[in-house]
């Protein structure tokens, strides 16, 4: 991952004076353009690295910088150990390990006590509460086989149902609300693609290469990721409150009489969302839109055909 390669970047480059670009993207297994892109992004955060030509020229952070090992605030450590620890929650990975000792290794020791401190004020847990899907497992294989440059293999079902076979060239991962995605370049379909890992079955990392291509900027805001999303107004009962102050905000109810509630809440239109409202059976009704409401109805009643006597 590419905070563990920049960590370690600032590790290295703390310890020598220089070293040659092609070098650390050996160390690192990555292109010489990404470690060159490494440097901008570390000068983009203030740390000076600088590039020495000739033969025996490499990069380096400027002498004058190394102050004591105080290159970060301790607002900044803070941050970046709660980050790496979150990611650890997902990956336990042995990589992120180490980039969390290596970061502790260059904060000074009458810092870290209060560094500390302040990392265990806030808690990521990124495990699933259930692992009926294998998330875990298929986390650890795409990051490897990402680590690796192999392509992957898997059986996909997209949202109207429809299986496929796949095999792409892994690329990122990425969490979206609570749902785990693999970016990848999509051999079936010549494209980069995203795909949900909760519809992804029989993963397998191949013994074939890829030669590493130049990905997109990544859109999770507002890229394929991102579901159809309408604003359904629904009439709740009271006791339904907490459940739905939880899902969807406290903000969400508009008004108030007797003993329920009109709220206005989010809903993409797909399986997943229909179930979570069918769950609150007679107690939750859809208002508007009317062709979200007549979808619902007909669902009602084919779940009741099933008990017709």
């Amino acid at each position: 991952m590419k905070i563990e390669r920049l960590l370690s970047i600032i590790v290295i480059l703390l310890e020598r004076k220089k070293v040659p670009a092609p070098r650390l993207a050996e160390i690192f297994e990555v292109s010489t353009r990404t470690i060159y892109r490494d440097i901008d992004t570390l000068n983009a955060a203030g740390i000076p690295v600088i590039t020495y030509p000739g033969v025996n020229g490499g990069v380096g952070i400027l002498e004058e910088f190394k102050l004591e090992k105080n290159l970060f605030t301790s607002e900044d450590l803070s941050s970046l150990l709660t980050g790496l620890s979150s990611i650890s929650s997902a990956f336990s990975s042995s990589e992120i390990t180490n980039a969390l000792i290596k970061l502790k290794g260059i904060i000074p020791e009458k810092r870290l006590k209060d560094i500390e401190k302040k990392t265990n004020r806030i808690i990521i847990d990124l495990t699933p509460w259930k692992n009926t899907n294998n998330v875990s497992s298929d986390l650890k294989s795409i990051k490897s086989a990402m680590d690796k440059n192999k392509i992957l293999t898997f059986k996909y079902e997209d949202r109207q149902r429809k299986k496929s076979t796949r095999k792409i060239e892994p690329y990122r991962i990425i969490l979206k609300g609570n749902d785990w995605y693999v970016e990848g370049f999509c051999i079936l379909r010549n494209d980069f693609r995203y795909f949900k890992l909760s519809r992804i079955s029989d993963l397998k990392i191949t013994k074939k290469s890829f030669a590493p291509r130049e990905i997109p900027e990544a859109e999770p805001e507002n890229g394929p990721i991102q579901e159809n999303i309408i604003i359904l107004r629904v009439s709740v009962d009271k006791s339904l409150k907490g459940e739905f102050t939880e899902l969807y905000g406290e903000q969400c109810f508009i008004s108030e009489k007797d003993s329920k509630y009109v709220a206005d809440i989010p809903f993409a239109d797909n399986e997943y969302s229909y179930r979570i409202l069918m769950g609150f059976a007679d107690k939750c009704e859809i208002l508007e839109p009317k062709n979200i409401r007549n979808e619902f109805i007909s669902r009602i009643k084919k779940a009741a055909a099933l008990y017709k006597m």
